[in-house]
């Protein structure tokens, strides 16, 4: 049977196997089939629908749009090798190597008339959000996001050229604790991105599980745990 292995900066995830006559739902949220924890995917991105002899997906309105091969589309019959990629995650769609494979694959009510166009050129376009036939002014710099994954509810967009974390009142993120610090860490904005700080207290951060001794720059995805809170940082362009 077909397989869709789910892969992020060429390392492999998770794999997941679809039957005959059966759907998979790819998006954010865990009632997904294929659940990908980022901002840059929607709540319910896209499915694959096993129809007939083939494997159809269809976008499902995405925020950011579904693309397969740097293709955007809003369907496409799937053929063996094709990678979709959903938000900045790839999902490469195969057929085991004795299993026979469509002779034809025929795009039948395709709903779209397929634009193509380079990848990161389009996430732009996105960021934008520019009419198309309009040109930007200035193009501003990207702003951090932290996402409460346990702790708390929301997003905190990082504006300030320092964020502090502790458990004193004046912090911009507030977390309780007799071990945590009046002032536990600090987000810093840099002209090379953002870097987060250990400052004081028994509690100290921790990047990706790794404690912070000094000062960590923080990538896209990486997860910050400071006592009972966890947060996933990602940068966004205004």
């Amino acid at each position: 049977m077909p397989t869709l292995t789910l892969t992020f900066k060429d390392n492999t995830i998770a794999t997941y196997s679809i039957k005959a006559g059966q759907s998979l739902t790819i998006g954010r949220k865990e009632s997904n089939d294929i659940a990908i924890e980022n901002l840059a995917v929607s709540g319910h991105h896209a499915k694959v629908d096993a129809v007939g002899e083939g494997f159809l997906l269809t976008d499902l309105q995405s925020k950011n749009g579904s693309f397969v091969n740097k293709e955007l589309v809003q369907s496409h019959w799937l053929k063996h090798d094709d990678n979709i990629l959903i938000g900045k995650h790839t999902l490469i769609f195969t057929y085991d190597e004795d299993e026979e494979k469509p002779a034809a694959q025929v795009e039948m009510g395709k709903m779209d008339s397929t634009m193509v166009m380079d990848t990161d050129k389009y996430r732009d376009l996105l960021a934008q959000a520019v009419p198309k036939g309009e040109a930007t002014a200035t193009e501003k710099e990207p702003v951090g996001v932290l996402s409460y994954m346990a702790g708390g509810e929301g997003e905190i967009k990082l504006t300030k050229k320092l964020t502090k974390i502790g458990k004193s009142s004046t912090s911009d993120i507030v977390i309780g604790g007799l071990m945590m610090g009046a002032t536990a860490a600090t987000i810093s904005q840099r002209p090379k991105g953002y870097s987060i700080s250990y400052v004081g207290g028994m509690t100290k951060p921790k990047v990706n599980g790794a404690t912070v001794k000094e000062s960590v720059n923080l990538k896209d995805f990486d997860v910050i745990e400071i006592g009972s809170v966890k947060l996933q940082f990602v940068t966004e362009k205004q």
